[in-house]
C-alpha cells in the first residue's frame, strides 16, 4: 500500500531564554496567536510555548522551550539554521516597516529561487525570514493581533538547514518523497510531494567547512513534518525504521509524534495533525491558561510556583 504523502511541515520547536521576551515578540511584533501554554513534558518547570494562526493550525505553529537566563546557543552544521513565514509579495514592505518601527534590523535579502526575502532575528538571535510569494495562502490572522489581515503571516514557507555533505541528507528527504526542485550556488531546494500546504519547502545550504553548533537560546531543537492520522504515522515509523533508528510514538497530547534523526545531524519529528490545540480549552481562549497533561496535575502547584510570572496582552483585538 502507498503511503499517504506528507504535506509539509507541522511545527518548528526552538529554544528561547526570558519567557516574556519570547512571548512579547511572537504575539506583539509578528502578531501570532498564542495558541498553547504548557510546560515541557520532560522537564515540568519548563514552559512550552506555542504560537501559530488564530487556530493553531499545523504548518504555521512555532514552538519554544524558554529558560530564563539561557544561554545564547550558535547554530552550525547539522541544524535548521532559518525558519522562514509566508506571506504575499504585497506584504514585504508592510513588514521591513513594522519590523523596524519595532527596533529589529532587517536585511533585504533579495531575489532567492522565484521569491523575495526578508531576514531578521528574534531577541534572542534566532534566525527568521518572512518569503513573499504569489503562492501564499489565505491567513487566518490570530484575533488579538494588529497585523491587518492582507498581510498576517500564513505559515511557514520553509526552513533552511545547514549540511556538511548533501547525499545522505538528501537520500533521507527523497525517502520521505521530498523532491530537488531547484539548485543556487550552494543552496539547494526540496518540496513536498503534492498539495498546498504551509511549509512545503526545505532548503539545504551545503558547506563542508563549517563549523557544529552548540545548543542553546536562539537555536532550534527539531522540526516536525505533518501526517494525517496515528495510522499514517505508524506506517512511515516502519518506512523509517528501514533506513534510521526511530523512536515509539510519543503523546504530546495536541498530537503525537516519532523522532529520527537525519544523517547529517538535523533532528525530525513526525507529528499527526489530531487532535489540536482546541482538545483541552475552546478556540476563543486559547493559550490564556496553564494547560498540563494528567499524569501531570498532582503535580500542578509545585509546578506553578517554579514557572515565571508571564502576562498575555490582549488589548490590540480587532473586530
Amino acid at each position: 500500500m502507498a503511503l499517504e504523502p506528507i504535506v509539509g511541515l507541522h511545527h518548528v520547536t526552538a529554544y528561547a531564554s526570558d519567557p516574556q521576551r519570547n512571548l512579547d515578540f511572537y504575539t506583539e511584533v509578528l502578531g501570532l496567536r498564542f495558541v498553547k501554554r504548557t510546560v515541557n513534558f520532560d522537564d515540568p518547570g519548563t514552559y512550552h510555548f506555542y504560537f501559530g494562526d488564530d487556530a493553531g493550525s499545523p504548518g504555521t505553529i512555532i514552538t519554544f522551550f524558554p529558560w530564563p537566563h539561557a544561554a545564547r546557543g550558535i547554530a552550525g552544521a547539522g541544524e535548521t539554521t532559518h525558519t522562514a513565514f509566508s506571506v504575499a509579495t504585497t506584504s514585504l514592505a508592510y513588514w521591513h516597516e513594522r519590523l523596524t518601527r519595532a527596533g529589529v534590523l532587517v536585511e533585504e535579502t533579495g531575489a532567492r529561487f522565484e521569491e523575495q526575502v526578508l531576514t531578521f532575528a528574534d531577541p534572542d538571535g534566532m534566525k527568521l525570514e518572512i518569503a513573499g510569494h504569489e503562492e501564499a495562502g489565505a491567513a487566518l490572522r490570530s484575533r488579538f493581533a494588529d497585523v491587518p489581515a492582507e498581510h498576517a503571516l500564513r505559515g511557514f514557507f520553509g526552513v533552511t538547514l545547514l549540511e556538511r555533505d548533501l547525499r545522505a541528507t538528501e537520500a533521507t528527504l527523497r525517502m520521505m518523497g521530498w523532491t530537488r526542485l531547484a539548485e543556487a550556488g550552494n543552496r539547494v531546494r526540496f518540496v513536498a510531494p503534492e498539495g498546498d500546504a504551509p511549509g512545503r519547502r526545505i532548503d539545504v545550504v551545503v558547506d563542508p567547512s563549517c563549523g557544529f553548533g552548540r545548543a542553546g537560546a536562539g537555536t532550534v531543537h527539531h522540526i516536525a513534518f505533518r501526517t494525517q492520522s496515528d495510522t499514517t504515522q505508524l506506517a512511515w515509523r516502519h518506512e523509517i525504521e528501514q533506513h534510521l533508528q526511530v523512536t515509539t510514538v510519543q503523546d504530546r497530547t495536541y498530537f503525537h509524534s516519532i523522532y529520527f534523526r537525519e544523517p547529517g545531524g538535523v533532528l525530525f519529528e513526525m507529528a499527526t495533525d489530531p487532535p489540536g490545540f482546541a482538545l483541552d480549552e475552546p478556540i476563543e481562549s486559547l493559550g490564556e491558561e496553564l494547560k498540563i497533561p494528567e499524569w501531570l496535575e498532582p503535580r500542578r502547584a509545585m509546578i506553578e510556583r517554579r514557572l515565571a510570572s508571564i502576562t498575555l496582552h490582549k488589548e490590540k483585538v480587532n473586530a
